[in-house]
C-alpha cells in the first residue's frame, strides 16, 4: 500500500497549490477546487473493504502533515479542508480517524484562536464539525509504529518549499519591545560611561552613537533584499531569466577557458621525463592519425596457447633425447673393470727347494 504515497502526496500538494493560488482562505474557493478535480473519486479504486480501509488511514496520514506547522496559515487550512472532505468520502464503515499526536494539540489550539481572532468563521466551523463528529484520534506518535521497523523506508517528513513562508528569524528577534529595552540600556550604559570618565577622556568617545537606529534600519534593509530576493527566484522559475544574448557570451566564454586549459602542455616531472608527452592538436577539418601514440595489441588467445604448446614439445624433446646416469648405477665397463681389480690374481715366488 506504501507504493500509492507517492503518488497521493503529489495530487495533494497539487490541490493545496491551485487553493493557495487563490489567496483566500474561503471554503466555498476549496470546495469549487474539490469538486472540478473530482477528488472523492480517489477511494473507488479499491472494491475490497479491508484495502479501502489501509487506503484510507494512507490518504489521512499523508495530509494530516500540512495541518501543523511550519506550513503558513492558509495551507494549514487548507489542510484542514482536505481532512474534512476525505474524512466524510471514504467508503469505509465505521469511518478511518485522524491521527493527532499530544505534542501537536497545542498548535491546532493556538490555529483555532487565530482563526477566532480573525473572525473566519468557516474555518472554526469546519474544526468544530471534525470535533463534533469525533474524527480525531489522540495518540502518542503521529503514524504508527511497528516492531524492528525499517526507519529509511520513505515515510519521513519531506516539507514542501513551495507552502512554507520564508524565515523570519531577524524580523521575530528584533521587535518595538526589545528595541525599547536596548535603548534604555544604551543609556543607562552612557550615563554611566560619563560619570565615570570625564568628557575629554576617549573612552567617552567609544560609545556607539544611535545604536537602535542603525539596528533597526539594519532590520529593514535585510528583509527588504529578502523580498526582492524572492521575487527575483520567482521570476527565474517562471522563465523569465537572463537575455539569449548573456547565454552566448558565456557559452563563448567557458569555450574559450576550455581550449587553453586543453591546449596547454605540462611538463613532466623528473620521476617521469623517460614519457614522451604528445599533444594532438583536433581541428574542425580532418583528423590525420597519430600512428606512433597507438597502443600495441597484445597477441590473442590463440596465439598464445599455440606457442604454449610449441615450448612445451622443444622441452618435451629434449628431456627425452638426454641421457642420464644415476648415481645408483653404473655403467658396464667401469663395473667389470672394478671386479677384475678385486679378483685380480698375483702367483707366489717360488720357495727355494732345500
Amino acid at each position: 500500500m506504501d507504493n500509492f504515497r507517492g503518488p497521493l502526496k503529489s495530487d495533494c500538494e497539487e490541490l493545496l497549490g491551485r487553493f493557495q493560488a487563490t489567496e483566500s482562505v474561503r471554503f466555498e474557493r476549496f470546495s469549487a477546487i474539490w469538486k472540478s478535480t473530482n477528488f472523492s473519486s480517489i477511494f473507488y479504486g479499491k472494491p475490497d473493504p479491508k484495502e479501502r480501509r489501509h487506503f484510507a488511514r494512507l490518504a489521512l496520514s499523508v495530509v494530516s502533515p500540512y495541518f501543523h506547522p511550519p506550513y503558513t496559515f492558509q495551507i494549514r487550512v487548507g489542510g484542514l479542508y482536505l481532512l474534512y472532505g476525505l474524512f466524510h468520502t471514504q467508503l469505509c464503515t465505521p469511518k478511518e480517524k485522524i491521527r493527532i499526536a499530544l505534542k501537536d494539540w497545542k498548535d491546532v489550539m493556538q490555529f483555532q484562536r487565530d482563526a477566532e481572532n480573525a473572525q473566519h468563521h468557516d474555518v472554526v466551523y469546519i474544526f468544530k464539525k471534525l470535533m463534533s463528529d469525533k474524527a480525531f484520534l489522540f495518540t502518542a506518535m503521529p503514524t504508527m509504529l511497528f516492531f524492528r521497523m525499517k526507519r529509511e523506508d520513505g515515510k519521513g517528513k519531506k516539507i514542501c518549499e513551495e507552502f512554507v513562508d520564508p524565515p523570519t528569524r531577524t524580523q521575530e528577534l528584533v521587535t518595538t519591545d526589545m528595541l525599547e529595552e536596548l535603548a534604555n540600556v544604551h543609556e543607562h550604559y552612557e550615563n554611566l560611561k560619563k560619570a565615570v570618565f570625564t568628557d575629554s577622556d576617549p573612552n567617552v568617545n567609544l560609545i556607539e552613537q544611535c545604536l537602535v537606529s542603525k539596528l533597526n534600519n539594519a532590520v529593514i534593509a535585510y528583509s527588504s533584499w529578502q523580498d526582492n530576493h524572492t521575487v527575483k527566484a520567482e521570476q527565474l522559475d517562471a522563465g523569465e531569466g537572463p537575455s539569449n544574448q548573456d547565454s552566448s557570451r558565456r557559452a563563448q566564454l567557458l569555450a574559450s577557458i576550455k581550449s587553453r586549459s586543453y591546449g596547454h602542455v605540462m611538463e613532466a616531472s623528473k620521476a617521469r621525463r623517460h614519457r614522451q608527452l604528445q599533444l594532438v592538436l583536433s581541428t574542425d577539418g580532418d583528423h590525420t592519425p597519430n600512428t606512433s601514440s597507438k597502443k600495441k595489441r597484445p597477441p590473442s588467445l590463440k596465439k598464445r596457447t599455440q606457442l604454449r604448446f610449441k615450448i612445451q614439445g622443444t622441452e618435451r624433446e629434449k628431456l627425452t633425447n638426454a641421457t642420464r646416469l644415476w648415481n645408483l648405477s653404473k655403467v658396464k665397463e667401469d663395473k667389470v673393470t672394478e671386479k677384475k681389480k678385486q679378483f685380480k690374481w698375483t702367483p707366489k715366488p717360488e720357495s727355494d727347494v732345500t
